[in-house]
């Protein structure tokens, strides 16, 4: 499901076209790029979770949590996200990447990914993903491709 996920945030991305001007042509898309239907079903799943999330009467949590909320992890989200993982959270977030809101987004998104255990460049690209679809997260957004992308030119000391 996630490489379905980052096919279409890939090739969608920078593209003009709606990403779901029609839900036939987008799946019979994925079929000929080689994934199977169970799997693009549960991707577009995703994608729809996610912009549901939005949507303030269905999780109001998200509008009530306080700027600068702690985030405290369980066990079994300790096992899912390596210490390098919540660790970079904690960092997007102290930089002003991600909000309170936004983080309990990607904490969202990630737990909904048939995954086990989430990379740390997994976790990027949920970042991104999110902020992609937060209604003026555009300067956050651009910060968070430039964590992902520019390299920096010497290893600090």
């Amino acid at each position: 499901m996630f490489d379905i996920l980052m096919y279409l945030f890939e090739n969608y991305i920078h593209s003009e076209a709606e990403v779901f001007v029609e839900h036939n042509e987008l799946t019979d898309e994925l079929l000929r790029a080689g994934f199977n239907k169970p799997e693009i079903y549960k991707a577009l799943d995703w994608l729809e979770q996610l912009a549901d999330l939005q949507h303030s009467d269905e999780f109001p949590y998200l509008n009530r949590l306080p700027q600068h909320a702690i985030r405290i992890f369980t066990d079994s989200e300790c096992q899912m996200l390596s210490v390098e993982c919540r660790g970079f959270l904690m960092f997007v977030e102290q930089v002003g990447v991600i909000n309170s809101a936004t983080r309990e987004m990607v904490m969202d998104r990630l737990f909904a990914l048939d995954k086990s255990y989430i990379s740390l460049d997994d976790l990027k690209w949920v970042v991104l993903m999110v902020l992609f679809n937060v209604p003026g997260s555009e300067q956050a957004y651009a910060q968070m491709e430039e964590l992902i992308f520019d390299e920096p030119a010497e290893v600090l000391h």
